[in-house]
């Protein structure tokens, strides 16, 4: 495509997502991964309105020459393990930071065999290991029941390093012990939708 047709489809691409009403973020994995060159995050309150973006952007000119990597299905819930209740997975208004890490996994059947005060004695110790990290973002969700693994966690970070430090210490509490990790971690670069496809080529 010429360059003035790609600008074009990139802008209507951008509108078709903007004017959808879901929540959204755009992100690069261009030279990250051999199998990806992007990420689309959609947040929405049901299934049918992401289908619905994602029919709109197949008959847009750019959704034609995609084709699906990977995705992920997951939804918000209260944790069982923290005191406040709160979901910990949504996307919030403010400044996005310029790195999310996409980090699926699946616990082993020997953790939920565990009783419940065994286990929430291990994620307190967990927790407070993430909670040395405050300049990082963890979206929590779950994926039980809708999808292969579960649990999707997305890292939100400025600095790859400072995550890498996180998983270090993570690895060395007890929960690691019932982590399966067998499914594709993504590591991602924030950019906006036009500026986006325009650096595909």
């Amino acid at each position: 495509m010429a360059d003035l047709a790609k600008a074009e489809s990139a802008k209507e691409v951008e509108n078709v997502i903007k004017n959808s009403g879901i929540k959204f973020r755009t992100y690069s994995t261009l030279g990250l991964r051999d199998d990806a060159d992007f990420l689309f995050w959609f947040a929405a309150k049901t299934v049918d309105e992401i289908q619905k973006v994602i029919e709109k952007l197949y008959t847009t000119v750019f959704g034609k020459y995609i084709i699906p990597a990977k995705t992920y299905l997951s939804c918000t819930r209260p944790s069982i393990y923290i005191k406040s209740g709160k979901p910990l997975g949504f996307i919030v208004d403010e400044e996005m930071k310029k790195h999310v890490i996409v980090y699926p996994f699946t616990k082993t059947r020997e953790w939920y065999l565990l009783p419940k005060e065994e286990r929430q004695s291990i994620m307190d110790e967990h927790i407070e290991v993430s909670r040395k990290y405050p300049q990082i973002i963890l979206n929590t969700t779950y994926s039980f029941g809708i999808h292969d693994e579960d649990f999707m966690l997305a890292f939100e970070v400025d600095e790859i390093r400072d995550f890498q430090d996180l998983i270090m210490d993570l690895r060395e509490t007890r929960v690691s012990k019932y982590v399966q990790k067998d499914t594709p971690m993504i590591v991602c670069v924030k950019k906006d939708i036009v500026p986006l496809i325009g650096s595909l080529g």
